[in-house]
């Protein structure tokens, strides 16, 4: 008789932003005349950069003749991509990291969920408390996190690093040594960040521990700050304990182009074991590569053009992200992020759980964000904006929010 992966029946719920797709559905379905505002899922409403439309033309057009078709693409994406990644994503901040050690893909969620696969299931992993949810979710999937609690909301075999107001949503090294460290930085959903320094212990921390960072470097693009760094690999002896997940979603408008990378270096290992040898087996037998003209386009991001018009756009979204921060606070509330992170993290005000807070807006004002609670526990009673709406839509729900009367 077969049997099905019980593990995948331990997941509590659905996934968060499926159970928030159906809120707002039913909501709507109920309430047609609602103009209803989405601040909550990070997909981006800004088109495709001229540049990148010209490279994916182009690229379209290769593939209509026999001389220039590509079919299935290298192991680890084309050449000219890897080494336009490496020289402008990497040495260009000092990093030494080589085009053979970056590995394509078609986006970092699924990169973060399966780099896990490497890992035997008697690592301990540790998390920050709020954060991604995929993080716990493909660990769940794999087997690797115990018993799940509900009245905490917790699993037995993870490690929490509690991300709060009283530590400025930054993580404490863990009293308990894990194995596999996940840090996302600039946070999702907090928006918050850690210098250079406070990096580099963590590397430290890692190297002695034996453990390995995965680091997810999805929102690099909207640092502002000058001592927030930009890779893990700006730190001394990343490359031997730390592997990086970056994405085109957020700093490209990519997200429903798919495109991503993890960096591997060449000495990282878990004991013995080489794991960039062991990703690049993975990535052969169970992936078959982004698309040519996809990777095209990705080239596109590091052109001069490119990366201009980039710059207006990472831009646009922090127009954003400025005006839900300041709009909020002078509202009275309690907000953080959006400085460095295109996301504003605030206090659900008057004790309401983040789901009740989640329920009052879509019912009251028509506003769409995320509850802080389906980030992890530390999450509860607080609620996560993103400015990756129009900058029409932000102002109006912003001035929505600033109306209601709690």
């Amino acid at each position: 008789m077969v049997k099905a992966n019980d593990n995948y029946l331990k997941l509590p719920g659905s996934y968060l932003f499926s159970t928030i797709g159906k809120k707002v559905r039913e909501y709507s379905a109920a309430n047609p005349d609602a103009k209803i505002i989405r601040l909550g899922i990070g997909d981006v409403t800004q088109p495709l950069a001229p540049a990148i439309i010209d490279a994916l033309h182009g690229a379209v057009d290769e593939m209509a003749a026999r001389e220039t078709f590509k079919g299935y693409a290298p192991d680890l994406g084309y050449e000219f991509l890897r080494n336009a990644i490496a020289d402008n994503d990497y040495k260009a901040r000092g990093c030494d990291i080589t085009a053979d050690e970056i590995f394509v893909s078609d986006g970092a969620k699924c990169d973060c969920s399966n780099i896990q696969e490497i890992f035997s299931l008697d690592n301990k992993i540790a998390v920050c408390d709020p954060v991604y949810p995929v993080y716990v979710d493909s660990n769940v999937m794999a087997g690797r996190t115990g018993t799940y609690d509900a009245k905490t909301e917790t699993w037995s075999d993870v490690i929490y690093m509690p991300c709060t107001a009283e530590n400025n949503f930054a993580p404490e090294l863990p009293k308990e040594t894990p194995d596999l460290i996940y840090l996302c930085f600039p946070n999702n959903p907090t928006g918050s960040t850690i210098t250079k320094a406070q990096l580099q212990e963590w590397v430290d921390y890692a190297n002695k521990v034996g453990a390995i960072i995965l680091y997810d470097a999805a929102y690099e693009a909207y640092i502002s700050e000058a001592d927030v760094p930009h890779s893990i690999y700006e730190c001394e002896g990343a490359r031997t304990c730390a592997i990086e997940l970056r994405s085109f979603s957020k700093n490209a408008g990519f997200t429903g182009v798919r495109l991503g990378f993890t960096v591997i270096p060449k000495e990282l290992k878990a004991g013995d074991v080489n794991l960039h040898a062991l990703w690049a087996r993975r990535h052969g037998t169970k992936y078959n590569g982004a698309p040519y003209i996809i990777q095209k386009a990705g080239e596109a991001v590091y052109s001069e053009a490119g990366k201009a018009q980039l710059k207006q756009q990472v831009a646009y979204y922090m127009n954003n992200a400025k005006y839900i921060y300041d709009g909020l606070k002078s509202a009275g509330f309690t907000v953080s992020g959006g400085v460095n992170a295109p996301y504003i993290w605030l206090k659900a005000p008057n004790n309401m759980t983040s789901w009740e807070f989640f329920d009052y807006l879509l019912t009251n004002v028509n506003v769409v964000g995320t509850p802080g609670s389906g980030f992890g526990p530390s999450g509860e009673h607080y609620f996560r904006l993103t400015a990756f709406g129009t900058y029409e839509n932000t102002v109006e729900a912003v001035d929505r929010i600033k109306k209601i009367n709690l």
